[in-house]
């Protein structure tokens, strides 16, 4: 999430938001360069520390196999969706918003199971967590560490939910970006 963020936000801040969007580039591709560049920042800095890991404290995440690729991919599509509507939001309120970006990810961080699994919660917060991908990630992850044990289950909904939470960041980005140009804001970003 924090790198497709900065990715955007780096746009905004060299005041080339307006330029991009009168070029005869799309903003799906704007959308799908964001995403190229975030995976490749995420992989310098998470395959970095892998590595590190296992020079320093010999331990490898890696032995884990595919079922760690599919749950990283699914906690990876999660923070696109994420990044597109935090995206969005500071297009629609400007810079003011910004914090939101650096912000979004603890809020949702808490009732995610990061830490602790999620039948620690009270009821009503198990509930939410139901809905976010990123729990069943997190659940899967410790039954697959700690059980050895690959739960599909928790896989399949972390990916269904996933495949709603980024149509609806994508749509949201679409119809913000729709406002921006209306209202003539895309020109007023920058510092």
């Amino acid at each position: 999430q924090l790198s497709f963020f900065l990715s955007f936000l780096e746009e905004i801040w060299s005041r080339n938001l307006g330029h991009l969007f009168v070029s005869p580039i799309r903003p799906i591709e704007m959308i799908l360069a964001l995403l190229v560049v975030s995976m490749i920042r995420t992989l310098i800095g998470v395959g970095g520390a892998a590595l590190l890991a296992i020079y320093l404290f010999d331990v490898s995440i890696f032995s884990l196999g595919a079922p760690l690729i599919l749950f990283v991919l699914n906690l990876t599509i999660m923070g696109w969706s994420l990044g597109l509507v935090v995206s969005a939001l500071v297009l629609r309120f400007g810079q003011g918003a910004e914090s939101l970006g650096w912000a979004a990810i603890f809020f949702v961080q808490p009732i995610s199971g990061v830490f602790y699994p999620i039948d620690v919660l009270p009821h009503w917060l198990q509930v939410i967590a139901a809905v976010i991908p990123a729990s069943h990630i997190f659940e899967g992850l410790r039954a697959l560490l700690i059980e050895q044990v690959f739960r599909t289950d928790l896989l399949i909904n972390a990916f269904c939910l996933n495949l709603i939470f980024i149509a609806l960041g994508i749509t949201i980005f679409f119809a913000i970006l729709r406002y921006a140009r209306v209202h003539g804001q895309l020109l007023q970003m920058g510092e």
